[in-house]
């Protein structure tokens, strides 16, 4: 049975197979791999012949102008042609054709062993969602993987990944790794570039799936040519994918810190010079209040909007928080900030009036003016971020 599926990321129809029909399908991206295609499917067709299990291989082309899919089609793999270009187009386009039970994706330059998956489906068949190859506990041979991506990229991806979200992977962006069909498509992966690798990784965590690593070697490529991946480039698209995904570090941890340096340093100055700090430092730690503040805001419109397009899960405790969180109560708080503000640069203008409008001490004038400035910027971000995240979660009120 072959349905359509709306992908509505772009706008574009691609075929889904309803997955069950057999055991496993093998899937491998393909974009001008005529070098070694041939021996990849060969081992991946040996591995199902020689362990009895109902599979098939899926070569998913992203453009080939080298002849992979004649290859492919000579040897009796099934080829599914993706129109959008990237790493991660073809895997989603590879996924959604499987008629497999479980996919077990591999790149399709023979760095990987294809008679070797046992492992993976063994763990698939225990009830894994999604079972990750470690290419640092299985062995990397020498020449298989350039330095600066097992001692610099690799690890530090890796870690940072670990940081945020709360994943047992310990290798992030290995190529060979097998889950369950319906769970991984249930996730709507959207990336299209290398990125593709840690969104899997981070939404099977985020949804609280079952993950399991099985370790995994990995061999020289056997490609003439130079890989698809470009160190810095690929690199950046994972870190920038791994915080915008998380919006605690990108930016509410950020924004609270600012806010209490700011506060701190502020409630220190209001006295009176300290040393050599005073009104410019007083100055600095109003901005930084400010700058937190919104920066608080943002964490908070981020996470509304990606749960609300299906980017990142139901958050039943966060939900609840802004129920409470009403328009109502922002404007009452933002209207006292109004009033105090508006109070503090009365009160300043009252005091240069008994001076004649003359000459003022900067020192005990900014004392007022900054803290009442202070208040009047909160005020009107509270009472349009109130309005706004209004907006955002009306569908939910």
């Amino acid at each position: 049975m072959v349905e359509r599926l709306h992908n509505a990321q772009n706008d574009k129809y691609v075929a889904q197979d309803a997955p069950g029909t057999l055991e496993l399908s093998i899937v491998m991206p393909c974009l001008n791999e005529a070098e070694t295609l041939e021996v990849c499917i060969c081992k991946a067709q040996w591995y199902l012949k020689q362990h009895g299990i109902a599979g098939e291989v899926v070569i998913s082309d992203n453009g080939s102008t080298d002849g992979s899919q004649a290859i492919a089609r000579r040897l009796g793999a099934r080829v599914i042609d993706i129109q959008e270009k990237g790493y991660g187009s073809a895997l989603r386009g590879g996924i959604w054709a499987a008629r497999g039970q479980y996919v077990i994706m591999g790149d399709a330059d023979d760095s990987y062993d294809f008679t070797q998956l046992s492992p993976f489906l063994k763990r698939l068949r225990e009830g894994y969602d999604l079972v990750m190859g470690n290419r640092f506990k299985g062995g990397i041979e020498p020449g298989a993987m350039p330095p600066l991506h097992r001692y610099l990229g690799n690890p530090v991806l890796t870690s940072i990944g670990k940081m945020l979200f709360p994943s047992p992977c310990g290798d992030f962006h290995c190529g060979l790794r097998g889950f369950k069909t319906t769970s991984i498509r249930s996730l709507d992966l959207r990336t299209t570039g290398m990125e593709f690798a840690s969104e899997m990784v981070v939404k099977a965590s985020l949804y609280k799936m079952r993950i399991a690593e099985v370790p995994t070697t990995l061999s020289p490529d056997g490609r003439s040519r130079p890989p698809h991946l470009r160190s810095w480039r690929d690199g950046w698209r994972h870190l920038r994918f791994l915080l915008l995904y998380s919006p605690r570090w990108l930016f509410l941890y950020p924004g609270l810190m600012l806010m209490i340096v700011g506060m701190v340093a502020m409630i220190w100055l209001l006295p009176g010079a300290r040393g050599v700090f005073d009104i410019h430092t007083l100055l600095y730690a109003a901005a930084s209040i400010i700058v937190g503040f919104q920066t608080v805001t943002f964490s908070v419109f981020t996470k509304v909007f990606a749960i609300s397009e299906g980017l990142l899960p139901e958050d039943r405790r966060f939900s609840q928080t802004l129920r409470c969180v009403s328009l109502e109560l922002g404007l009452i708080v933002g209207g006292i900030l109004l009033l105090i503000g508006l109070s503090g640069s009365i009160w300043a203008l009252n005091s240069w009036s008994t001076q004649l409008f003359g000459a003022l001490n900067p020192s005990q004038t900014m004392r007022i003016v900054i803290p009442s400035i202070t208040c009047l910027s909160l005020s009107c971000q509270i009472i349009f971020s109130s309005f706004f995240l209004s907006v955002l979660w009306m569908k939910r009120l």
